[in-house]
Order: structure tokens, then C-alpha cells, then sequence
């Protein structure tokens, strides 16, 4: 990859986050308290709010872009967990540039490497959501229980165990993901990041998700373009109630934004 970068502009996204369904994302150690919690959720130290990390949307994001272009599975990150990264070169250039290592990037340690293009925020609660569950005089602060079974397949005994959760019609927001446009090709690029997150809303965001949690949707997404010139004057390219109407309007809004953002010379 060329040493030379030049950022020529950003394309800002902002949007609510309604969970429709109880949201788990798991936290801290399990309580060792007789009749805790079993899995407990992330929260912010401070105020005790639960909140979505932004590496739990991104790596959500990421997971479903591969698993849409079926790419391979080979580079680990941790037990039994693995992403896909290009290992040469030649497979990263390939037709036009791997979208899952250029838009989420590559380990240090490549040879070769790219600037990352997605920015993912830490999204906390909305004002209006903490308000609702401070009045809702839920199980725990902010959450919710959730009690599982888990069936042994030969003697068919039952093992409960208790999940803590966000409660389904908890918002978040705004979410705020940040996409960089390096090159011509990144304004293109912006379909898998759209494709991304309609994945994410299909599919399921924490954990538990095959066992009904997780079911989000995004709602009031806001599209702002900053330019190299004049960065500090953003340029709207629309307001869409869904994903969906921004997957509609993309080639307009994709127009829009190479308006905005003009790739001048070096």
C-alpha cells in the first residue's frame, strides 16, 4: 500500500436504535451471589446504564459481510473465535479491493496494510428510555430477568439459569458510525456498510439471539457529509425513517455525497 493518505472527506451516519426484543450483551463475570444473575450486561460504570459498544455493532457488521460474500474464516482472534483477513496481497486487491479488510482493515502485522474506513461510536441510552425504566421499577436497574432451560438430550433433566437483559422498547442513540473516503471506490463502498446494517436487523445483535434476544431496528438515520475544504460545515444528504429507505435511495444519495465531497488532486 502507498504511504501516502489523503483523507478527502467523511460521510457521518447518526440513527436510533429501538431493541424490539430484549438486548444481551454480556458484561462483567457471572454473579457468585446464591440467586444472582447468571449473565450479566455491559454498563457504564458511572451511571450504571447499559450501553451498545461500538465494537459489538462493527463486529456484528463485519461477521454478516462475510458471511453474505463467503469469505474464508482464517485469522483467530481469541478461542474458538475467527475473522476473515486477506493474507497476501494479491487476494487483498483482488477485483477491486477485499470490501471487508478495506472498509474494517487489516492486522498490524500484514506486510501490506490499508486505513480502515468505519468509525463505530459507543451508543448509550436515550434520555427518554433511562427516564421510562427509572419509572418502570424493572427486576434490576435498567434490565430485565430472563429465565432459560436448558434440556439434557438423553435424561431430559432441566437446568434454569438467568439472563439479564435490556428490555425490548429500550432506544439508544444517536448511533454514530463515521465512513472516510480515501478513494473513488470508497463512495461504492458505501453499500456494504447499508448491507451491513440491514444484515444486523435480520440476524440479531448480542448474544442469545437465536433464543429470541437481540432483535433491533434502526430508526431516524441522518446522513452528513464533511468535505476536505470547509470540513467544519457539513452537508446533509438526507433523512430516512429506515434502512430499508436508504438502500432505496442509495445511488441518489451516493451521487449526493461525491457532490459533496470532490476527490481533488494532491
Amino acid at each position: 500500500m502507498t504511504s501516502n493518505i489523503q483523507l478527502f472527506g467523511r460521510i457521518v451516519i447518526t440513527a436510533s436504535i429501538n431493541t424490539l426484543t430484549g438486548l444481551h450483551i454480556g458484561g462483567t463475570s457471572a454473579s457468585m451471589e446464591i440467586g444472582g444473575v447468571d449473565n450479566t450486561i455491559i454498563r457504564n460504570p458511572i451511571n450504571n446504564q447499559p450501553y451498545i459498544p461500538g465494537s459489538s455493532l462493527r463486529g456484528k457488521m463485519r461477521s454478516q459481510t462475510e458471511k453474505i460474500l463467503g469469505l474464508e474464516q482464517n485469522q483467530s482472534i481469541g478461542r474458538d473465535v475467527s475473522i476473515h483477513s486477506c493474507q497476501k496481497m494479491e487476494s487483498f486487491e483482488k477485483n477491486g479491493g477485499c470490501p471487508v479488510c478495506t472498509i474494517y482493515g487489516l492486522p498490524g502485522e500484514r506486510g501490506f496494510n490499508t486505513t480502515s474506513r468505519l468509525v463505530v461510536r459507543d451508543v448509550a441510552m436515550t434520555p427518554e428510555s433511562v427516564e421510562k425504566l427509572e419509572r418502570s421499577h424493572a427486576d434490576l436497574p435498567f434490565a430485565e430477568y430472563k429465565t432459560e432451560v436448558a434440556i439434557d438430550r438423553v435424561t431430559s433433566a432441566a437446568t434454569p439459569r438467568s439472563l439479564e437483559r435490556v428490555p425490548a422498547g429500550t432506544v439508544f442513540g444517536p448511533a454514530e458510525l463515521v465512513f472516510s473516503i480515501y478513494e473513488e471506490k470508497d463512495f461504492d463502498r458505501l453499500f456494504y456498510v447499508f448491507e451491513a446494517l440491514q444484515l444486523v436487523e435480520d440476524d440479531y445483535l448480542g448474544g442469545s439471539g437465536s433464543r429470541g434476544s437481540g432483535k433491533i431496528r434502526f430508526e431516524s438515520i441522518q446522513l452528513t457529509a464533511r468535505a476536505k475544504k470547509d470540513y467544519g460545515k457539513p452537508v446533509d444528504l438526507g433523512s430516512f425513517s429506515s434502512i430499508q429507505e436508504v438502500n432505496n435511495a442509495l445511488k441518489s444519495m451516493t451521487a449526493k455525497a461525491k457532490e459533496a465531497i470532490p476527490l481533488e488532486s494532491k
